[in-house]
């Protein structure tokens, strides 16, 4: 098809604005406008590049030589270097915020991240949300509503799921609510148990020279605390980095937004929190996951204070639980995994599973902060009000994770 397109005119002279015809345009939604049991696809979509993959991993310090050694991948048996499981879940998150919580006041916790496929270049990922829960809290207050969300790639193929809940304001006075299309796709409950795809490989061909010596499976013991010494300077970088993984929350990148808030939201961009969270685990990534096959998952996930550009972060690791693949017994009483049929045997003798509790901390290092607070750094900072504690104001970060790690017989 050919499109003849002639030289433009001038208009804008010959044409007096029209005051009346003013459209203020709006995105994300208030607590009315969620509809328990509705679904909404969200906009755009997010096609993922052997660049992008490199420069998140690169930027966000990953040190597992899986997404960003080639060779290796390959000896792992994987056709290309796949995506982090972090770019996945930021990807995923991102997408839906147009739609799940653009308007929201705060992001209460992550649960039952879980990731059920790996992702290449060239694979496109589309983002689904199902309405599960919204809680009202009286007039004029701000609710709580609860989403199950699923990426999916371009054969339809669900590549991670996760359920997280937001903090949603009213609508204001004379709010006219958009016209909101659900989506027909049907995004099923969480169940106790996933099935996760891992490549097929040869446990005899695996490289042991590009990775340490002291990060396989045997080499960690329930109770250990792994304190990674290296902390990372956040910058202004955070501003491009929310919008290259499609987050579009002002919060996050537009000055004059934020400074209209109040309480600890106000001043400053805050830095978009998958991204610290992506910050938080590269960290620890030479000293927990380094010889990491997957990330089974994370649940139990809060920013428990927001971070800024020049604030400096670490990362401490707790070993809570450990087990060899192919055991009956279940790692915790969050959601379990189901290995394909289709993944090697050779996992049920190379590979563990490992379950971490993670503690990210601001402008302090680790070591100081086990001098200052103690055993109190690994409570959940919602629980200290029952117990009489106070909360640690330079903890900004909770999560736990399980790893599929390799060992080293």
């Amino acid at each position: 098809m050919k499109l003849v397109n002639t030289n433009m005119k001038e208009l804008s002279a010959q044409n007096t604005a029209d005051l009346g015809k003013v459209k203020y345009k709006q995105y994300g939604k208030y607590l009315g406008d969620f509809v328990v049991g509705e679904t909404y696809e969200h906009p755009r979509g997010m096609t993922v590049s052997a660049g992008l993959i490199q420069d998140f991993s690169t930027t966000f310090l990953e040190a597992n030589p899986l997404y960003l050694n080639l060779e290796y991948a390959k000896a792992l048996g994987h056709p290309a270097i796949p995506a982090s499981p972090m770019l996945v879940f930021n990807l995923l998150l991102s997408l839906g915020v147009q739609n799940d919580s653009e308007k929201a006041y705060a992001n209460l916790g992550y649960y039952n991240v879980q990731f059920l496929k790996n992702v290449y270049p060239g694979d496109t990922i589309t983002s689904f949300t199902k309405i599960v829960d919204k809680k009202e809290r009286g007039e004029g207050k701000p609710g709580i509503v609860t989403i199950n969300t699923i990426g999916v790639n371009q054969r339809g193929e669900r590549v991670a799921q996760y359920m997280r809940k937001i903090m949603v304001p009213p609508a204001p006075q004379g709010y006219q609510p958009p016209k909101f299309i659900p989506s027909s796709v049907d995004v099923p409950p969480y169940s106790e148990s996933v099935e996760m795809e891992i490549p097929d490989f040869d446990a005899k061909k695996w490289p042991k020279t590009v990775t340490r010596p002291d990060t396989y499976y045997e080499d960690f013991n329930v109770g250990d605390i792994i304190v990674s010494p290296n902390g990372r300077t956040i910058t202004d970088e955070h501003f491009a980095w929310t919008y290259r993984v499609g987050n579009t929350h002002p919060l996050h990148f537009d000055r004059l937004y934020s400074q209209g808030l109040s309480g600890a939201m106000s001043g400053d961009p805050i830095t978009y929190g998958g991204l610290v969270f992506a910050w938080l685990l590269g960290l620890a990534g030479r000293d927990v996951s380094e010889n990491a096959l997957a990330d089974l998952g994370y649940t139990e996930g809060y920013h428990t204070q927001p971070s800024k550009s020049g604030e400096t972060v670490y990362c401490i690791h707790r070993v809570l639980a450990k087990e060899p693949v192919g055991t009956s017994t279940a790692l915790s009483d969050h959601t379990s995994t189901a290995l394909s049929d289709h993944t090697s045997t050779a996992l049920t003798a190379h590979a563990g599973a490992i379950q971490f509790q993670v503690i990210g901390l601001r402008d302090i290092k680790p070591k100081a902060a086990l001098e200052k607070y103690g055993a109190d750094l690994f409570i959940k900072e919602n629980n200290k009000k029952d117990l009489g504690k106070e909360k640690i104001p330079e903890k900004i970060f909770e999560i736990e994770r399980r790893l599929l790690i390799r060992a080293r017989g």
